[in-house]
């Protein structure tokens, strides 16, 4: 048989068709003589009737040994539902497929999970078996929805003049940024390759080549602590343009959001996208990604705290620190556990504690704050941060950058609170102006906030050794949502001004050479004004997906702790492999490599089944202690993914509710009678509960 077209493709204009269609078994329902499948391919599915009067003894009786998810190919004439069968869901709901033949191609196991939307799946089974579930119709949807904008990226690039060029996945180490992916040399001992953390090098050489305008769908590898939005290999959109200024990049990214939002989900975006410097987003916002779907601004009250009557806000600005305010407004009538729980939060950001006023709608000012301010003094703070009757104020007083995150944390947490972070409510921003250096405590010294090939401004270039953190960097990211898409910035192209910044950086000759001598070089042969930006291909779908989880929308994703539960991988070799490469890891042989494979176990310690079995007084075959040992494993492997999970920053829940009216009344009643005791015993023999003897 040979398919003649998708389940989910035909409709009501195909009736009467002779049709042969192939898919996975959804669901069976045999009706005694009759038997309905809905079969499943990409394309949706189609309900197939098995009636014993239209096809063979032998394929009737194929039909009713199916399991859901075997694979089966069927020939049959397309007709019209009956009216109690129609299902106005389905694209399909309106047609059936009247079976003629039917053949099995390939029988199912008994499944690990149900293939279904809605049915509870632990994420380590789910990617365990991802093979399965890329089957469910939603995860299918998400990877076809990448596709469409992946797509419309490479076309919008492609008629705006961009070359699509690939850069190697083995390359030089530069120990700048996250930590490297590794792989050893065969050829040359002892020496390693890199993973590209993103093609930065080669796209500023592909300038230096002329090519004007580059774009990659490129992989990225970094070897860092993963999280909800990030993996340790990953897509993004590189792009580098020459002679343009940043407003020609700025310009071109947002024709591009704007296309691909239009494109793919019907959005467009009335106004042009905001932008804010990098000083403005952290004093405004508290973060250098702020989330725009909604106001609550923070607002700078050092000046009232430095001169008002409550001594810890007067401490702070005295010492240096800064004391800022969000208003959330409407909010006056949260109750005590809500403001102790934004107090907690606010504690497990750092800060020392949360000072609040509520303003009652009646004008009532309820707050301890009023044993040491002024009237005049909360009139001035009410001014300050727009506060009418009705609204809720809360204080942070610290050091700047406590104060940024804790007021920054808040504002996101409230937000959260009040139902105010829709995802169908897209919001853009460009954050533009980003400092040049940060300081490394670690380090002792001061490094690139992006890389050492960004561009300061000129203005700034007096300031890179007398005052480093004064220099700001021609650099810009795109915002999302409060997510950050991806970063970008004008390259340094000149080599007097390179060398300015190698030596800001504190590197010297021998690092230089040994470090980017390739790139240097090159820029010696004529360099154009270049600059480029890139974005991460995989959270601009989970955002536009309103997924909670970039693996969501990657096909074969990593655990938290970077392995893949399908393939085992990252697993240990055979010691003739290492000896290739020249890499040594202790006792070698057999049980080198076995000891490398119970270190890579880690935690699941070796579970003694026979101790167990007896300790219960049981008596176990080889297949029941085998089985008894694969459920402790997964219950222990599940314990431990739990201790995994980062809960540092959630704070300690005394009560889940409050507790009102809790007590009952004492009130005596009968005690129950032997009969009733005994009313749902198995077995009973003159007033006892009758126990067989199972222990000589």
């Amino acid at each position: 048989m040979k398919r003649t077209g998708y389940c989910g493709s035909y409709r009501e204009e195909n009736v009467g068709e002779a049709v042969t269609v192939m898919g996975w078994v959804q669901t069976k329902r045999d009706m005694g003589g009759v038997i309905f499948i809905d079969l499943r391919d990409r394309e949706g599915t189609l309900q197939v009737v098995f009636d014993l009067a239209n096809l063979s003894r032998e394929d009737f009786a194929l039909a009713e040994g199916l399991r859901n998810e075997s694979v089966v190919a069927v020939s049959g004439v397309l007709r019209h539902r009956s009216e109690e069968t129609y299902n106005p869901r389905i694209a399909t709901g309106a047609i059936e497929l009247k079976a003629q033949r039917l053949s099995l191609l390939s029988q199912a196991h008994p499944l690990p999970f149900a293939i279904d939307d809605g049915a509870p799946v632990r994420e380590e089974l789910r990617l365990k078996y991802r093979y399965l579930d890329i089957r469910r119709p939603q995860m299918l949807a998400n990877l076809r929805f990448r596709h469409r904008v992946q797509k419309a990226v490479q076309d919008y690039l492609d008629a705006d003049g961009f070359i699509e060029v690939e850069t190697p996945m083995l390359c030089k180490s530069t120990p700048e940024g996250a930590r490297d992916y590794l792989v050893p040399s065969r050829v040359h001992p002892g020496s390693f390759y890199a993973l590209p953390q993103s093609p930065q090098i080669f796209k500023q050489l592909l300038m230096v080549g002329g090519v004007d305008k580059y774009y990659q769908v490129a992989r990225c590898f970094r070897d860092e602590d993963l999280r909800a939005d990030r993996q340790p290999e990953f897509t993004q959109v590189d792009m580098e343009l020459s002679f343009v200024e940043q407003e020609d990049i700025l310009q071109h990214l947002e024709r591009l959001f704007r296309h691909l939002f239009q494109t793919v989900l019907g959005v467009t975006f009335d106004q042009p996208f905001p932008r804010l410097s990098w000083h403005e987003a952290m004093d405004t916002y508290g973060s250098d990604k702020p989330d725009l779907r909604f106001g609550l601004p923070i607002v700078d009250i050092t000046k009232i705290a430095a001169r008002c009557g409550f001594s810890v806000f007067r401490g702070v600005a005295d010492k240096g620190g800064v004391v800022r305010a969000i208003n959330v407004k409407g909010c006056a009538d949260f109750t005590r556990t809500a403001i102790e729980e934004l107090t907690a939060k606010a504690v497990g950001y750092g800060a020392k504690g949360m000072a609040w006023i509520a303003y009652k709608p009646d004008g009532e000012i309820y707050s301890i704050l009023t044993k040491y301010l002024s009237q005049r003094e909360l009139e001035e703070i009410f001014a300050a941060v727009d506060a009418k009757p009705g609204d809720f104020i809360l204080f942070c007083a610290d050091q700047l950058a406590t104060v940024r995150r804790t007021l920054g944390g808040l504002r996101l947490d409230l937000g959260d609170l009040l139902g105010l972070r829709r995802r169908d409510d897209f919001r853009f921003l460009f954050v533009t102006d980003f400092p040049q250096f940060e300081y490394s405590e670690e380090e002792k010294r001061w490094v690139s906030t992006h890389h050492p090939f960004t561009m300061p401004y000129p203005e700034d270039l007096q300031y890179l050794f007398s005052d480093p953190g004064r220099v700001r960097a021609q650099a810009y990211d795109v915002v999302l949502n409060g997510i950050e898409l991806g970063s970008g910035s004008m390259r340094i192209y000149q080599q007097e001004v390179q060398q300015q910044m190698f030596e800001a950086l504190g590197f010297s000759e021998e690092q230089i050479e040994e470090r980017f001598g390739f790139l240097v070089n090159a820029f010696r042969y004529g360099t154009p004004p270049h600059g480029g930006f890139a974005f991460g291909l995989d959270r601009l779908v989970m955002q536009m997906l309103g997924a909670d989880s970039l693996r969501e929308v990657i096909a074969f994703p990593k655990m938290k702790d970077a392995s893949c539960p399908m393939t085992s991988a990252p697993d240990v070799v055979d010691d003739a492999q290492l000896e290739i490469l020249g890499i040594v890891t202790g006792e070698g042989g057999k049980r080198g490599q076995e000891q490398r494979r119970a270190a890579k176990r880690g935690r699941t310690a070796e579970i003694d089944v026979d101790n167990v079995a007896n300790l219960s007084r049981l008596t176990l075959t080889l297949e029941e202690k085998e089985k008894m040992r694969e459920e402790m494993a997964a219950i222990i492997g599940f314990a431990n993914q739990l201790s995994e999970i980062d809960a540092g920053d959630v704070p300690v829940t005394a009560h889940v509710l409050p507790m009102k009216n809790v007590w009952r009344d004492d009130r005596p009643v009968p005690s129950f009678g032997r009969d009733e005791i005994l009313a749902n015993t198995p077995s009973v023999e003159d007033g006892y509960i009758y126990v067989p003897r199972v222990v000589e």
